[in-house]
């Protein structure tokens, strides 16, 4: 079957103009979505007619500047409801483990613990084991770190409230060291553990971001005190950064 050339070209220009105006503030003008993509105002004011009247786009009555439509945000609903983390996530922890030669994690908030959903080996000693399915306590651990430090601050409070256990001499387990170690990592992007879950047990993590900025999950690197030092946490830290922030895409999102 033959192409129409110019019914391609304009499905990619509606299909610019929605991803303007998905990376709009809010709303955008027809004079501004035109100048922005190159296009002639009256060919953005009838491709935009036409996606309003798909439900893909909506005119402000009052402004007649236009936002995305319900439409689209159903349809993100549905695509984010049909990704599945573990699989998009598990090319990227494999590159990461490959990269460190240390054992990597993806964990996602589960109540208040950390949930593993997924792990890759290095090629270095695996003393960590899979943690495929096994929560560990949010305050003791790099991911949980990283989790808990996304949460409001009145949640973190309630699960303080609660108790924490000492699982390590060097675990968390005081309101104040732990908001300042939870603004550390907000500030940094990363996490950092050293023997606070098990003694001999150190990890750094970072955080992995949904389509709407949201922190869904936390990835890590852990590994032997003497190979995952403080000395390694730069590099390391980077590393771990780079491939959250590849999984984020992967979501449709991206990490800051």
């Amino acid at each position: 079957m033959a192409i129409d050339g110019n019914a391609v070209r304009s499905v990619d220009r509606a299909a610019a103009l929605l991803l303007a105006l998905g990376e709009s503030q809010g709303e955008a003008g027809v004079t501004e979505l035109a100048r922005r993509l190159g296009l002639h105002k009256s060919t953005a004011s009838r491709l935009l007619a036409t996606l309003e009247r798909r439900g893909l786009v909506e005119q402000d009555d009052e402004s007649g500047k236009y936002r995305l439509g319900l439409v689209v945000i159903r349809l993100a609903e549905r695509a984010e409801r049909t990704l599945d983390l573990r699989g998009l996530a598990m090319p990227e922890l494999k590159r990461l483990a490959r990269m460190t030669g240390e054992s990597v994690s993806l964990a996602v908030l589960d109540r208040d613990s950390a949930l593993t959903i997924a792990c890759a080996d290095g090629r270095s000693l695996n003393e960590v084991g899979d943690w495929t399915r096994r929560s560990t306590p949010l305050h003791g651990v790099a991911v949980g770190k990283v989790l808990m430090a996304a949460m409001p601050e009145r949640d973190v409070l309630l699960i303080v409230r609660a108790g924490l256990a000492a699982h390590a001499e060097r675990t968390l387990i005081a309101l104040e060291p732990l908001l300042e170690e939870l603004a550390r990592v907000r500030r940094r992007g990363y996490a950092a553990s050293f023997g606070e879950f098990e003694a001999t047990l150190n990890e750094v993590a970072a955080r992995v971001f949904d389509a709407r900025g949201s922190v869904i999950a936390a990835v890590a690197v852990s590994g032997g005190a003497l190979r995952v030092a403080p000395r390694t946490i730069p590099e390391l830290a980077a590393a771990v950064r780079e491939v959250a922030t590849a999984i984020s895409a992967r979501l449709g999102g991206v990490a800051t």
